[in-house]
């Protein structure tokens, strides 16, 4: 397999590729592109290029100043999947989110995505929420990544 290329989103063009990727992998909560320079400001967000082709985008949300959670989002697009890309692009959320100071990493899958689901459950997150945003239909599933015991936030 060829080197997968990630980088942070840097530019409209490449929030115009994010934006693209996210509403083809969430269709039921698409974002427009003033919403995505917001989370831009407050997240890191990057791209996943494999030869040069846009396959997927991720999310990381860090710690507050109050909490030692990070949110990763890897999200691949459903012609890329089941390669391994997934992989590469979660453990590069990882390790950024750790960089952060993240002790604890949660994930978020819409539940009409299942490859998304088997990915986190696969990888050892357990469900510990669902639900529906306003106007939508399709629940999201929060999903925390196992810890030891007493490993309470």
């Amino acid at each position: 397999m060829s080197d997968l290329l990630i980088e942070r989103v840097d530019g409209d063009a490449s929030l115009r590729d994010w934006r693209s990727v996210h509403n083809t992998v969430v269709p039921t909560a698409p974002l427009s592109f003033a919403q995505v320079s917001e989370r831009a400001g407050r997240n890191v967000l990057s791209l996943a290029r494999l030869d040069g082709v846009l396959v997927g985008c991720s999310t990381v949300r860090p710690p507050g100043a109050d909490t030692r959670v990070a949110t990763v989002i890897a999200r691949i697009l459903p012609a890329f999947r089941r390669r391994g890309l997934g992989a590469l692009l979660y453990a590069h959320g990882l390790e950024l989110a750790r960089e952060l100071g993240a002790e604890v990493i949660e994930t978020c899958v819409l539940e009409s995505n299942p490859d998304g689901l088997r990915f986190a459950l696969r990888h050892g997150f357990v469900e510990t929420d669902r639900y529906v945003l306003p106007g939508d239909t399709v629940p999201f599933i929060d999903l925390r990544l196992g810890e030891p015991s007493g490993g309470d936030v």
